[in-house]
């Protein structure tokens, strides 16, 4: 007889990986993928658990913090499992902490998330960023362009407000109206840039359309007003999806009665690695 769930003890696991390392997150036959490496994990520490994650990333999508939420037998804790689970772990995937939640589904209680995507806009991409960054003069589809960081700021933002996105994401995501609260640019150094792009929810590969064709209206290869149609009417444009390898889920946000982690925390996340993609705060 299959154990009673009713006195599960629910946590919230904050986990980070590096997306070149799997399959993307959701477990599938060919693997590794995120899903199957942490519940294997999980399963070698007394935790046969199915997982629940805030959301899913593509292949090759690294995330700086993505959350799940489990179940743990009656008599275990959230922070026994913090000690047992780190050592246990695939390179490349690891754990920040493990938290005990009141009322909490990692992906129904989230209210927005932010990611972020590095270009390398000037001058070489070091060593150290390059699996990490949009190498943007060397990609096929802009090579031999300019794209200036002014002018890649000014596209970013056009896109901020309410609306569907639907030229801008896969057509198996609902299509229903999105928030994208904020798409700015910062300079990191070196010619090293981030698009941080924050909302209430994204659909599959919109972030990707989004800066993938940010980068081609800079560059003058696709006209802003076929840019703007696409966002006010849905219109479809030929665009551009970004590679998966330059994207970090960055941050998963939830109502403060419900967050199961601090504002210190989420500053600086234990556990977390200090070199790429995670360097920049």
């Amino acid at each position: 007889m299959l154990p009673s769930t009713t006195k599960r003890i629910p946590v919230a696991l904050w986990i980070w990986y590096r997306g070149g390392n799997f399959r993307g997150f959701q477990r599938q036959v060919e693997g590794p993928t995120v899903q199957s490496a942490l519940e294997e994990a999980l399963q070698s520490v007394g935790v046969p658990a199915t997982l629940m994650p805030s959301g899913r990333t593509d292949r090759g999508v690294h995330a700086r913090m993505q959350v799940v939420s489990v179940r743990l037998e009656a008599g275990d804790s959230a922070e026994s499992l913090e000690q047992r689970l780190p050592p246990r772990l695939p390179p490349g995937l690891g754990l920040c902490a493990v938290r005990r939640p009141t009322s909490f589904h990692a992906q129904w209680s989230a209210c927005g998330k932010e990611y972020r995507y590095r270009l390398q806009l000037g001058g070489a991409v070091t060593p150290a960023w390059a699996p990490y960054a949009l190498d943007v003069s060397a990609d096929p589809p802009l090579q031999g362009t300019t794209v200036t960081p002014e002018r890649l700021a000014a596209v970013l933002r056009r896109a901020e407000g309410t609306r569907d996105f639907i030229a801008f994401h896969e057509k198996s995501s609902p299509r229903k109206p999105r928030t994208l609260e904020s798409a700015t640019l910062h300079a990191l150094g070196g010619g090293l840039y981030e698009a941080r792009l924050r909302g209430d929810g994204f659909a599959r590969y919109q972030i990707r359309y989004l800066v993938g064709s940010a980068l081609k209206v800079a560059a003058g290869l696709l006209p802003e007003e076929a840019w703007l149609a696409a966002l006010e009417t849905g219109q479809a444009l030929e665009g551009f999806k970004a590679p998966a390898h330059g994207l970090v889920l960055w941050e998963v946000r939830y109502p403060p009665k419900v967050d199961p982690f601090t504002a210190g925390e989420r500053l600086h996340p234990p556990g977390l690695p200090l070199e790429p993609p995670f360097s920049f705060g």
